[in-house]
């Protein structure tokens, strides 16, 4: 088999590894292919692979699909389809500003701001709207509701009000204090309860005013993440949707700071960043 060919990119220490779909023909098994390949030490090492392809459609100029590192397939990620972008202009397969992406959740439209240097971009993107109701999420509830806000969810003898929203992928927000528990624990049992039939990206909230919130972050499929686009974008919703800020806000995690708009048309804007990091061969 010929070594593949790939491009490892970051969103705010979020790591992408974006491989063209051609390089993957003769893979017979994708999912097992990308846990081998994001594992940290014996792998390329990632939260994700990025698979992006050239389109001959009016609707959409490439598509991209998004492996999580357990071989699951998210339905959108927004630092990995940034990178997946990113890696386009970085290659030059595309040159205009604008970029239109298929994805799982649809076609999501990206805006290049700013080129810092050849490999190091600034986007907005354009990535769709927020499902609330518990049967969009999903989220098992008695009966169907239009909104999933402070829903209680127990994870051993601890209980926590949880709020849920579909932004591509199912987010799930517990608005705290502070960080004081073993939050990736209860990430890890939440993600798989039985209230998330699809699992969940679980999301600890913490409000610092009304444009400024903090996250940790367990994202399904991925484990403990340095920063989410789908995660900070659902947080800055549920907190708007709760009245904790307004519709504008700057998402505070690890790997730095992302700037989420829930547009008054209902559209969510994420700009945020995309890092060359290196290209190589994986003998597969």
């Amino acid at each position: 088999m010929k070594p593949i060919q790939f491009c490892k990119f970051h969103g705010f220490g979020n790591d992408y590894v974006v491989i063209e779909a051609h390089e993957l023909t003769e893979i017979a098994d994708l999912g097992e292919f990308t846990q081998k390949f994001c594992h940290r030490t014996t792998g390329v090492g990632s939260d994700g692979i990025a698979v992006l392809e050239r389109l001959n459609d009016p609707d959409a100029d490439f598509s991209c699909r998004i492996i999580n590192p357990d071989g699951s397939e998210a339905g959108f990620s927004g630092n990995g389809t940034r990178c997946a972008v990113a890696y386009a202009f970085y290659k030059k397969l595309w040159t205009d500003d604008n970029l239109r992406l298929r994805t799982r959740s649809g076609v999501k439209n990206y805006r290049l701001t700013e080129k810092l240097s050849d490999g190091h971009y600034w986007f907005d993107a354009e990535i769709g709207k927020p499902r609330f109701s518990s049967d969009e999420i999903p989220f098992v509830a008695d009966k169907k509701l239009e909104t999933v806000v402070d829903a209680p969810v127990k994870i051993d003898e601890q209980e926590f009000l949880v709020s849920g929203v579909n932004v591509g992928n199912p987010v799930a927000c517990a608005f705290v204090e502070d960080f004081d528990f073993d939050w990736r624990e209860v990430g890890r049992k939440m993600e798989r309860h039985a209230r998330f039939p699809d699992r969940a990206n679980i999301v600890f909230v913490r409000i610092l005013d009304r444009e400024n919130i903090e996250l940790k972050i367990w994202e399904r499929g991925a484990g403990e993440t340095s920063a989410s686009g789908t995660c900070s974008s659902g947080a800055a919703v549920l907190s708007a949707l709760t009245g904790r800020t307004g519709r504008r806000v700057s998402v505070h995690t690890e790997g730095g700071i992302t700037e989420i708009t829930w547009r008054d048309d209902d559209e969510m804007l994420i700009l945020g960043r995309a890092d060359f990091v290196f290209c190589g061969e994986y003998f597969a």
